[in-house]
């Protein structure tokens, strides 16, 4: 570890990981019991949790500016989407059904946060960056919306997937997978993960925890179907729900 690393480190200019204090304690040859209080404070240190309740009394569209800069600073995104689209695939439909809950509903104005949820998709357009949504199947059948949106909104997903730079894989449940779809997950290059819960979201930035999702993405995508397999899957399902069915 560089000199100037540690003197940010102990200055409080640098969030030190989970991996770094380790590097530190074993130097320093700390005892097993400080140790353990020690990482178990690094791992809450490096944990975010960022309530839903207080990004709709600052106004939902802040969040929408955060996600924006997340996305900008990084070069390639990875979606795991167990239950539902995720707003860089939305068409403005399922994004205002999506965003407007039965239980605590937002008690706002959404049009600008949905307005800027539109500006950010954008950004799927930038050559220089690289795109992957993993979807279950079902996250695509489930009905947020009337049939006829959600007819639209699978159209949309087939034409997204066209792009160079975006890749979209759908998981079928007739599929055997050896572990469980617990939640909608994003990694951010090898930078940090957010975890959506129902009332708010989860960020981790230690490196082990990151490589665990990434790992986790690998296995999943390892199993679903991608390209025009995915394509096909999804155009048949689009027919589906414009029959009503």
């Amino acid at each position: 570890m560089s000199q100037s690393k540690v003197s940010r480190i102990e200055t409080g200019r640098l969030l030190p990981s989970v991996v770094d204090v380790e590097q530190v304690l074993t130097a320093l040859e700390v005892d097993d019991v400080s140790r353990r209080e020690l990482l178990a404070l690094a791992r809450v240190a490096n944990a975010e949790y960022q309530d839903v309740r207080a990004s709709v009394r600052r106004g939902l569209h802040h969040r929408q500016r955060e996600l924006a800069a997340l996305e900008a600073n990084a070069t390639l995104v990875r979606h795991f989407l167990p239950t539902l689209i995720t707003g860089l695939l939305q068409i403005p439909e399922y994004m205002r059904a999506a965003m407007h809950t039965p239980i605590q509903p937002a008690a706002c104005d959404l049009s600008k946060a949905i307005a800027l949820k539109l500006e950010r998709q954008a950004i799927l357009h930038d050559k220089a960056k690289n795109f992957e949504f993993l979807l279950t199947e079902s996250a695509t059948r489930w009905q947020v919306c009337e049939p006829s949106i959600m007819a639209v909104q699978i159209d949309r997903l087939v034409s997204l997937s066209q792009l160079p730079n975006i890749r979209i894989g759908v998981l079928l449940l007739s599929v055997q997978v050896d572990n469980g779809a617990y939640h909608t997950f994003v990694t951010y290059d090898r930078r940090l993960v957010t975890i959506e819960l129902f009332t708010g979201q989860l960020v981790l930035r230690d490196p082990k925890d990151i490589d665990h999702y990434r790992a986790l993405f690998d296995l999943f995508g390892a199993h679903a179907l991608w390209a025009d397999d995915a394509r096909s899957v999804l155009t048949t399902l689009a027919d589906t729900f414009r029959a009503g069915k």
